[in-house]
């Protein structure tokens, strides 16, 4: 028997009674016919010594001894032929009091353990309260409210299976009786509660512990219900959130599926099917808990692999099931054996392979194993057919956040509409959407942002075409005179005029070096040796003293180019090293620029990292925009530049490559308009006046102090460019102010930029970062 009278709180005193059961065989008692007056008479006789069973049990050791009583007085509700077929038993509603349990009821107790403890699944304290309150409401106050919530018990087989049984409840045999403490409901308190169900206080209030009585007996039964129920939580789970997708989750699933199918060892697996590529990939790569019986350790593998032969046109092609019910009778039949192999070595004995179909397109395969032969088969894969078509909305869904998520990043490293303007093209978008007439009819409205003010601003590696010239060089010098080295050492084994004609043409390659680097003599050596030098010194042909030298040459060899590759592999290194410190840093900054007034921003990555800034009403017309946002915006470019050659150089020390930077900023006080260029997939400015600000940032950078040889830009310094005198004293005061916080170093240049082509009246600004500045960290 199981007994919890005291589990929860509740508004009754509780008395188990069968008063209402003996009131019934009274009547029997009194009847025509023979034999059941008879049996009602013998029992009734046993009953008079209990008047317990009348008045009602509150010391359950009663029931436990009276086990025989209450068996023969229940017969009539519990009938010997069906003992074994229903699971029944005596219970108080809603209470884990439980007895005189059929057969069937009792194998299902003990084959869950004498630990396992039967408690309603969901079932809360307060729920558990208000539900008793309304067994008052419905039977003592006559309203029709409806609260049966499907319940269950969650109770495990022998095997560990979790099965999900349905609780029914008769309550014919109990009566709700009300005592002094009973407080007295009107129709507007009862409304009250009806319009609060969550409000447990109210309803403690109206309904004090112990101030009613529930007396007499109800009968639970229980349905199996194991498979509906499983289906009804997978669907939950499947509507959870896609990166709530982790082990618990997991194992969730593996204990659904189990109880589903009833098999203790049962495995699940996914994996999905790329159409583009034909290849099977593993879901979600970032964890390792979900498994795939196709790929096994591998994160893809190409469909048309010989190891996928035995299903690939069942599967793949026909989207039909795929069942091996037995692994080892599987492996005798010729074509199946590698998969056979595969799966035996997963501890697979039977499996199932479900395609996930929408439409007629194959999304991905479901999977299903056991370690056992024939556990699963084509019995049991009838299942599937109540299962495949949540996975299929699940994986159409996966899918479709998938290409979202590519898409993003996508915008994101290479065609990002930044966030301060995409509500410009959501409205023209739409708009589209919108369109009454034929989609393609509509004409694109073109994006321009008027009255903008841009700030330009870039970190650059300072003589990078030199650098990297000088490493083409050294890489080209090396190999040039390994290979003659090599021809050197053939030479002495053979007799051949070639050779000698090849050591000439190399060594004349190898003194050109010594020049400066044309455009095309990379390209001319790299054909050179590749047709002309490599045939002649395969080490298979090659003498021993030689094979060696051979052999390490090709070693040092780039795959892809066919060249030497050490001396630029560092200089390329440290420049990516510092491109993605750098542009680090400015976006990280820029998360908190725009929070001055929302912006349009856009960096590069080349030889350094250069940045757009546009800033102005239009970019945000719900914002009132005031000019002291744009001296804010400024102010943070010249601090963030000189935190990124801060960051520099604390990072010069661990570059493979030395790299020194130079920093510059071009002040251009006359808003403009920029426009998407539907082309490009980009913006740029527009109009012929505004092109001028165009013109003067692709040229400044190279440009010479006036009446020298001196470039503006140098090594730790920031270099600021400007037309007027009011933006050389604005940027005078941002420098006084860095500078009272020891980020830039006293001294400060003035001086003329010398005249570009078209553009004259320059003039800069040029001071020193202060590399000690004391609130700088560590790269």
């Amino acid at each position: 028997m199981k007994r919890k009278l005291e589990q929860y709180e509740t508004p009754f005193i509780t008395q188990i009674s069968f008063h209402k059961l003996i009131e019934s065989l009274e009547r029997i008692a009194q009847s025509n016919v023979d034999y059941r007056a008879n049996y009602a008479k013998a029992l009734l006789k046993e009953i008079e010594k209990l008047p317990q069973f009348r008045s009602g049990i509150k010391d359950l050791s009663l029931i436990e001894e009276h086990q025989d009583l209450i068996k023969n007085l229940l017969a009539d509700l519990f009938p010997t032929a069906l003992t074994h077929n229903e699971i029944k038993a005596v219970a108080v509603p809603f209470h884990n009091i439980t007895f005189n349990y059929t057969e069937r009821f009792k194998k299902i107790l003990d084959d869950a353990g004498v630990d396992f403890d039967m408690n309603i699944r969901d079932f809360e304290d307060d729920l558990f309260y208000i539900m008793n309150c309304c067994l008052i409401l419905n039977d003592y106050y006559k309203q029709n409210l409806d609260f049966n919530n499907p319940l269950f018990y969650d109770i495990p087989d022998r095997n560990g299976v979790m099965k999900h049984y349905r609780i029914l409840y008769n309550a014919d045999f109990v009566e709700i009786i009300p005592t002094a403490d009973a407080i007295p409901l009107t129709q507007e308190d009862i409304d009250r509660l009806i319009d609060n169900f969550d409000n447990i206080a109210l309803w403690k209030e109206k309904f004090p512990m112990g101030s009613w009585i529930l007396k007499g007996f109800g009968i639970v039964q229980l349905f199996d219900a194991t498979t509906e129920s499983s289906v009804s939580t997978l669907k939950t789970n499947l509507l959870k959130a896609a990166d709530n997708h982790d082990e618990q989750l997991e194992e969730d699933f593996q204990s659904i599926f189990r109880s589903i199918f009833r098999i203790p060892d049962l495995k699940i697996g996914l994996t999905i099917f790329d159409p583009e590529e034909q290849k099977f990939i593993r879901p979600n790569t970032s964890k390792k808990n979900l498994q795939s019986l196709i790929l096994d350790e591998a994160e893809e593998a190409e469909c048309g692999k010989k190891l996928y032969d035995c299903f690939f046109k069942c599967v793949i092609k026909d989207h039909q099931v795929f069942i091996i019910s037995n692994v080892n009778h599987f492996a005798e039949k010729k074509g199946n054996e590698l998969f056979a192999i595969h799966l035996s070595s997963q501890n697979i004995q039977s499996c199932i392979m479900a395609p996930i179909v929408k439409g007629n397109e194959l999304l991905g395969v479901f999977e299903l194993a056991s370690e056992k032969p024939r556990a699963l088969n084509s019995i049991n894969a009838n299942k599937l057919d109540l299962i495949l078509p949540y996975l299929v909305d699940t994986m159409s869904r996966y899918r479709m956040d998938l290409q979202n998520q590519i898409e993003a990043i996508i915008q994101k490293e290479y065609t990002s509409i930044h966030s301060s303007v995409y509500w410009k093209f959501r409205k023209e978008a739409q708009k589209y959407l919108r369109n009454s007439g034929e989609p393609k009819e509509y004409v694109f409205k073109e994006i321009v942002f008027k009255e903008v003010y841009p700030l330009f601003g870039e970190i650059d590696i300072k003589g990078s075409s030199e650098h990297r010239n000088q490493t083409v060089k050294l890489d080209l010098q090396r190999q040039l005179d390994t290979l003659i080295e090599i021809i050197e050492s053939l030479k002495s084994n053979a007799n051949l005029m070639i050779l000698e004609q090849r050591k000439f043409e190399l060594e004349s390659f190898r003194r050109e070096l010594d020049l400066p680097l044309k455009a095309d003599t990379e390209q001319i050596m790299q054909r050179y040796i590749e047709s002309e030098i490599h045939p002649i010194i395969h080490p298979q042909n090659a003498p021993e003293e030689s094979k060696a030298l051979i052999k390490k040459y090709f070693e040092k060899i780039d795959e892809k180019t066919g060249m030497f590759y050490h001396a630029r592999k560092k200089f390329d290194n440290a420049l990516s090293k510092v491109n993605k410190k750098l542009a680090a840093v400015l976006d990280e900054k820029q998360v908190e620029a725009q929070q001055i007034f929302p912006h349009y921003y856009e960096r590069f990555k080349t030889d350094g990292v250069e940045h757009n800034l546009y800033i102005g009403a239009s970019i945000d017309p719900n914002k009132p925009f005031d000019k002291i946002y744009l001296n804010n915006l400024r102010l943070w470019q010249l601090q963030t530049l000189c935190e990124m050659e801060l960051v520099h150089h604390q990072m010069k020390a661990e570059l493979p490559y030395h790299l020194e930077v130079t920093s510059l900023i071009l002040v251009f006080s006359s808003p403009i308009s920029i426009r998407f260029r539907m082309d490009e997939k980009r913006f740029d400015v527009d109009g012929t006046y505004n092109a001028r600000y165009e013109v003067v940032k692709k040229r400044i950078d190279k440009a010479y102090i006036k009446g020298t040889q001196e470039r503006i830009t140098e090594k730790e310094k920031i270099t600021i460019v400007y037309s007027h005198t009011q933006e050389k004293k604005e940027y005078l005061d941002y420098i006084k102010y860095l500078q009272f916080k020891e980020i830039l170093e006293p001294e400060v240049e003035q001086f003329e930029v010398e005249e570009l082509q078209g553009i004259s009246g320059l003039k800069g600004i040029r001071v020193k970062v202060a590399h000690q500045h004391p609130t700088s960290e560590p790269a």
